[in-house]
């Protein structure tokens, strides 16, 4: 898409929104509390499937902070992720589009519209779409509740998974007044994060001509830096905490651009203790770590990172939210090494070594 052609698309959805003789008849006055009601959805050419000699099929998918119309954005990759590997949910977690970054320059190359098109096709061809806007986004925000072209729009959403656990959804940008450790690191931390982003960019275009893997200098200096990992400490208790107010079983956020997936112990009243764990799961970006959460078809919750050289997710981290049922002696006897078990409780991931 050029860039006069994604003026053009912005200012028809602009203008459908913002004025009403140009909305559906079954537009609400008022966006915040109304039902879902569907516009009219446009003819989408299908995106030919070169990467789908081995595809994955999973029951939910979950991806935030994905930023197209950023020059960060990985969308070649995250487009071979969702030609590779089939879900019955798709959840976006916000920042799916960069509203801020499009504001100050046009940047919108035809992988990112293609990105845009292939979650759209899905939508269209029974897979649940589900948009979280984040504060990226939050131009999106007033229209809660409302479908376009299948997607559906909200602030917050619960999934019920296969064995029945609940997992609360939202971006968390809301718990920005919670993480923050100083108006001068804030700024700072600002200004050298641009830094790593373009020294990043240029580190991945080398590495790429060499041949090796793509590798985040962002995350690793990051996970070095001490208040940044004590800005990611109170961002995950903000979450946990906000989660406990709800029946839920864990929490599946994005924001922060740091992929985990962990278990924590819950807040215990005197009246009511509770034993039980509550899982917190960062699904990460696709501008640092290209990294996603899934839930399999046997209930397993894993982190993922998405192998662009391989067209394969590398597991991370997995917590089993399905029990397994209990082995047989005989399956027992037939096991010729033991299973080492995901160590759950650690779950935050650290960025590739440098090959």
């Amino acid at each position: 898409m050029t860039g006069a052609n994604y003026r053009g698309l912005e200012r028809t959805l602009s203008h459908t929104l913002n004025h009403p003789r140009n909305r559906p008849s079954n537009y609400p006055n008022n966006p915040s509390t109304i039902n879902t009601v569907s516009f009219s959805t446009p003819t989408i050419p299908s995106l030919i499937n070169a990467a789908n000699s081995h595809t994955t099929t999973v029951n939910a998918l979950w991806l935030s902070d994905i930023h197209l119309g950023c020059k960060d954005c990985k969308a070649d990759y995250l487009l071979s992720l969702l030609t590779t590997v089939r879900c019955q949910h798709l959840y976006l977690v916000g920042d799916i589009v960069d509203l801020w970054a499009l504001k100050r320059k046009l940047h919108w190359p035809d992988s990112h519209n293609k990105v845009l098109q292939k979650i759209i096709e899905l939508a269209q061809n029974g897979t649940q779409v589900i948009y979280l806007p984040g504060n990226h986004d939050e131009l999106i925000k007033p229209y809660a509740e409302l479908s376009l072209w299948n997607i559906k729009i909200a602030r917050q959403h619960i999934h019920q998974g296969i064995g029945g656990h609940k997992l609360l959804m939202l971006h968390g940008d809301q718990f920005d007044a919670d993480v923050c450790v100083g108006r001068f690191y804030a700024m700072l931390g600002d200004n050298l994060y641009d830094l790593l982003l373009f020294l990043n960019r240029h580190l991945h275009r080398l590495r790429e001509r060499f041949g090796y893997a793509y590798w985040s200098l962002a995350s690793y200096i990051k996970s070095r830096v001490g208040k940044a990992q004590v800005a990611i400490s109170r961002y995950r208790q903000a979450v946990i905490n906000y989660a406990q107010h709800f029946d839920v079983d864990g929490v599946i956020c994005g924001h922060i651009h740091q992929p985990e997936l962990s278990t924590h112990p819950r807040s215990v009243n005197n009246s009511t203790p509770d034993k039980r764990q509550i899982i917190y799961a960062n699904d990460g970006d696709w501008v640092e770590n290209c990294s996603l959460i899934t839930e399999t078809l046997t209930g397993e919750l894993q982190l993922c990172r998405w192998n662009e050289q391989t067209l394969n997710l590398d597991i991370l981290n997995s917590i089993a939210l399905v029990q397994q049922p209990p082995e047989t002696p005989k399956s027992k006897q037939q096991k010729t090494a033991p299973q080492q078990e995901p160590n759950t409780n650690t779950g935050e991931i650290r960025p590739r070594d440098v090959a």
